[in-house]
């Protein structure tokens, strides 16, 4: 059977630790969630690294959202966390007019080299996103791009993510996705069915939205779940 992902989206070490005893396989480390991410504190990836044992990908975004604000202030804090043993990151940049900021995303990778990284949620907002998924294609350490298939999230994008994955193999698209973003549980089965498995969550493992913590019960459900899929569909 394909080897399934749950990555959980945390704040914190202890939100880290919250979601690997609920049984996420993979985190996602950012802080300011109501600005849809930003890069964290190095004193707080440094906390969370040695919390868990699990892989945690670092958020490289300021606030200028899918475009860069300081570019040279963002490449700083990518070194640091580098050179702090960060080994994944999260990141993707966009032009004002909504095509890959090339030169962004080759500048910010520089400052990390040797990485894995996933390519956001960018895409979903991105006036082409099959010209940005193929310009992406081939950016060293790349094995991961999360779309929920819509600005909007993936239920008014999953025919949009259906479509893509029977795509798998061409040109600009020959990366793992993963679907995250408003992701709901009748999701999943369908997503893994046709090639999708690995799963991103945020919000839905907590109670009362970003400013509540992780809970374990929460990430367990949708570890049952994805495991569900897994087993009935192989």
């Amino acid at each position: 059977m394909s080897e399934a992902i749950l990555e959980v989206v945390v704040t914190s070490a202890e939100e880290a630790l919250a979601a690997v005893a609920g049984g996420a396989d993979r985190l996602e480390l950012a802080t300011d969630m109501e600005a849809d991410g930003i890069t964290p504190a190095l004193a707080e990836f440094v906390r969370t690294r040695e919390a868990v044992s699990v892989p945690v990908r670092v958020m490289l975004r300021d606030l200028g959202g899918f475009q860069v604000a300081d570019l040279d202030e963002l490449c700083v804090r990518a070194s640091a966390m580098r050179a702090a043993g960060a080994e994944e990151f999260v990141l993707g940049f966009l032009t004002p007019d909504g095509a890959l900021d090339l030169p962004a995303m080759r500048a910010v990778l520089d400052s990390v080299p040797g990485c894995r990284w996933t390519f956001h949620r960018a895409v979903d907002h991105a006036a082409d996103r099959t010209a940005v998924r193929r310009a992406i294609e081939g950016l060293p350490g790349m094995d991961t791009v999360l779309s929920a298939g819509s600005v909007i999230g993936v239920a008014d994008g999953l025919d949009i993510l259906l479509e893509e994955a029977d795509r798998q193999g061409e040109p600009g698209y020959t990366m793992a996705v993963m679907a995250g973003g408003g992701l709901d549980a009748g999701h999943v089965p369908l997503l893994w069915a046709r090639g999708v498995h690995a799963f991103h969550v945020g919000t839905s493992v907590r109670r009362g939205g970003w400013d509540s913590p992780v809970e374990p019960d929460s990430v367990r459900r949708w570890r049952h779940l994805i495991n569900a899929a897994r087993k009935d569909v192989g």
